[in-house]
């Protein structure tokens, strides 16, 4: 149930789950979607974590508690909210990558190649030295062995790899520094003076924070912050790939402009955003930032108060801590792909991924739960705080909370009621036309969660605080 899932994360966060603010949950258990894993569990915890992090910054704010409550149905289908959208009258186009998926290779393994940033489509094909079509990669991988290609796709730049059991999983080297691991870290890294929360009608009214991320997960958790009060500034770069489809999901509540990191002028630029900043989220593989004069202890030493949120694939710790990943890629290296596969066998034998993106979806909860968490214990100890978080960790965490029986899977719907859908969802007038997609899963008794800003395309504002 819930109630288990979120009591790990309290435990990570040291959220109390016995004060005023209390949390509730309805809307059925798992399964709800056909996935042996604990999916609206793991979901509404989360969910839920983020809704009392927020209510302690409200009641550390005005001396108010509140009551928060999630819809287990609407949280699970909040995992794979883009699913949801539609943009006028059509679908927000999602086309994706043509050779993402797994294969069969030669030693009777399996491989997956996650492709969908051009630079890792490129990789793959540089590897296989074949054509870029599902029929060229399959002859392709006929001539290698699993674990050979995953060496010599990673060495390419590339993301993806051997699929693993779970067995096969546990007793690697990264599997094992992962299990060491908490959910997550919430960690002071210096000194400075407490600073009292903003005024403001909101748990995060005054917060800015500052999104590098891309993809999911960490704009995930900058979408969450912007849906309690936070002026969110998403910074990208215009040489970076991006996935346009994912934008109008992830981009609710949010500005956007574009800085190159790669110029002086734009480094500049950055630096006086993070003056202004109470928040530096951020998911480049461990040390990439920091080679450009951005790490957590230099941004501290420009900014003390920041709270720095790091998020990766495969912990930062381990052999694999510099390992691109996706969510797929951690389901596929850690046993989860194969487990789904066991539990609702296709005719092919392949292993196959469950149908949201619980991983990243979750992370991004946990990540933004994690730094109202530290806003808190900044304005009431001072200090500047860093949170570290992985796929990986989040991974172990929903594999951890067990599995419904098998003997219930069979029938369960693969997807909700219309009326449902409809009911979860709200249109809202964006730069790009209306968008229709579905609201804030939180209930707050006091603070009602919504996005103040509507999604923007990429680059579409100055960089500049409002």
């Amino acid at each position: 149930m819930p109630e288990g899932a979120l009591a790990a994360i309290l435990r990570s966060t040291g959220l109390s789950g016995q004060g005023p603010n209390t949390v509730s949950f309805t809307g059925g258990a798992d399964p709800l979607l056909p996935t042996p894993f604990r999916i609206a569990a793991a979901g509404a915890a989360a969910i839920a974590a983020t809704g009392l992090a927020a209510a302690e910054l409200w009641q550390q704010r005005t001396g108010r508690p509140q009551t928060v409550s999630v819809d287990l149905r609407h949280a699970t289908a909040s995992l794979r909210s883009g699913l949801y959208m539609q943009l006028g009258d059509g679908p927000v186009p999602d086309e994706r990558n043509p050779i993402m998926g797994v294969y069969p290779t030669r030693d009777g393994r399996w491989a997956y190649i996650h492709s969908n940033f051009p630079n890792h489509f490129a990789a793959a094909l540089k590897v296989l030295r074949c054509d870029g079509t599902r029929e060229g990669v399959a002859r392709a991988l006929t001539g290698w062995d699993a674990l050979e290609f995953e060496e010599a796709l990673i060495a390419a730049g590339g993301a993806g790899g051997m699929v693993r059991t779970q067995a096969e999983w546990a007793e690697h080297p990264q599997s094992l520094a992962v299990a060491m691991l908490p959910l997550l870290d919430i960690i002071r890294i210096g000194d400075s003076p407490p600073e009292p929360l903003r005024a403001g009608m909101r748990p995060l009214s005054g917060t800015r924070v500052l999104d590098l991320t891309r993809l999911l997960a960490g704009p995930i958790a900058g979408r969450t912050l912007a849906e309690h009060g936070a002026d969110v500034l998403k910074v990208t770069g215009p040489h970076l790939p991006h996935l346009g489809y994912q934008e109008p999901d992830t981009g609710h509540g949010k500005l956007s402009a574009s800085l190159d990191l790669r110029t002086r002028d734009d480094v500049e630029t950055l630096h006086r955003l993070v003056r202004d900043a109470d928040v530096f989220l951020q998911g480049y593989r461990p040390g990439a930032l920091g080679a450009r004069g951005f790490s957590p202890e230099e941004l501290h030493a420009l900014r003390p108060g920041l709270v720095y949120l790091s998020l990766c694939a495969f912990s930062h710790d381990g052999p694999w801590a510099s390992r691109r990943g996706f969510d797929t890629v951690v389901q596929a290296m850690s046993g989860m792909a194969v487990r789904q596969a066991e539990a609702l066998p296709s005719p092919t034998g392949a292993p196959q991924f469950y149908p949201v993106s619980a991983i990243d979806y979750c992370t991004g909860y946990l990540l933004a739960a994690a730094a109202m968490v530290a806003l808190r214990r900044r304005a009431i100890e001072g200090g500047s705080w860093l949170v570290r978080i992985s796929l990986a960790q989040v991974g172990k965490w929903i594999v951890d909370l067990g599995e419904v029986p098998a003997a219930v899977l069979p029938g369960v719907p693969a997807e909700f009621a219309t009326e449902e859908i409809e009911r979860w969802s709200t249109v809202t007038a964006t730069p790009l036309g209306p968008l229709r997609h579905l609201k804030p899963i939180v209930q707050m008794s006091e603070t009602p969660a919504f996005w103040a800003r509507p999604a923007a395309p990429l680059a579409h504002d100055r960089p500049a605080w409002p």
